[in-house]
């Protein structure tokens, strides 16, 4: 299990890597989303490379020995966490190779270019191309980064909890997106030591609600498909490490379809200007469509985890 002082350790490793991103109250503003007295946006879709994904990515890279780096990285990817990998494999100067799924847009693909890495498309969807990465770190020797079921990785991510509550420590409700559950597990093991009343809410697409049907059914579940275009939040099957966290610190979970976290990700941008992928606006969603209704006195954050133009057609 992760715990505080792992997340605490993560966080001193990681500072001088990645950006205390910004926590801005949403207000005025001209469509309320909730009738909360005050909403919180954490906007990690301006940390570097455009998404959280580069704490844990970078957390991971900082427990390896240097002796072992030099073969290079590799990973799975639906765009997010292959940019987080790339930009370790960037620090530490080493080859970097990512693997991603037929359905991920190619500016992601060019955007993992960019910073280095080699990209190689392969299967449907990021079950398909894990299998891949895995079988490449096996026959080359590559260091191989989890996306979610890592506990370095847990931690580096985790390190949000931490940083929210220094900027807004009266926060009652904290709403996470979830793909693999990597995220938000992190999150919610941190929260939950450091103010342990604070409901915690994660947010999933009804196109893939892996961890959905995972804690009804109290185990594992795979997905027979998916159907959300939200690449991010996309795989078939979380982890037995990620579900146990959640089961413990996770007070709910939500669905939103695709077309409200397109709706969330408009709103973003026409009210506060922020650009996210539809990833980036679940939890926002998840305001704007009733899928949460916090009380009027309840102060509430919702977290901005991805960069993206969803919003902005």
């Amino acid at each position: 299990m992760i715990d505080l002082q792992d997340i605490q350790a993560a966080q001193s490793r990681i500072n001088s890597y990645i950006r205390h991103t910004p926590l801005i109250e949403a207000k005025p503003v001209k469509q309320p989303i909730c009738q909360a007295e005050t909403l919180y946006l954490k906007l990690e879709c301006l940390q570097i490379c455009g998404s959280f994904k580069a704490r844990g990515a970078v957390n991971k890279l900082l427990s390896i020995p240097p002796e072992q780096l030099e073969r290079g990285l590799v990973t799975a990817s639906g765009g997010n966490h292959g940019l987080g990998v790339a930009y370790a494999g960037w620090i530490a100067k080493v080859p970097v190779t990512i693997y991603l799924p037929q359905s991920t847009p190619l500016a992601k693909a060019r955007f993992l270019e960019s910073w280095g890495a080699q990209v190689i498309f392969d299967g449907a969807v990021w079950d398909e191309a894990n299998r891949a990465a895995l079988l490449a770190s096996e026959q080359q020797g590559l260091n191989y980064i989890h996306p979610f079921a890592d506990p370095a990785v847990i931690a580096g991510q985790g390190t949000l909890g931490p940083e929210i509550l220094e900027d807004a420590p009266d926060i009652d409700t904290l709403l996470v997106a979830i793909g693999g559950g990597g995220l938000i597990a992190g999150m919610s093991s941190a929260v939950r030591s450091l103010k342990p009343g604070t409901k915690i809410i994660g947010v999933e697409p009804v196109g893939a609600p892996t961890l959905y049907e995972s804690v009804r059914a109290g185990k594992i579940v795979e997905l027979s498909q998916i159907t959300t275009t939200a690449g991010t939040l996309a795989p078939r099957r979380s982890s037995a490490l990620n579900l146990e966290i959640i089961q413990q610190h996770v007070d709910e979970i939500v669905l939103v379809t695709d077309e409200e976290m397109r709706e969330a990700a408009h709103w973003l941008w026409s009210e506060m200007g922020v650009a996210a992928e539809l990833s980036g606006a679940a939890a926002v969603a998840a305001l704007l469509f009733g899928k949460v209704s916090p009380e009027q006195s309840e102060k509430v954050c919702a977290l901005v985890c991805g960069a993206g133009s969803d919003g902005i057609q």
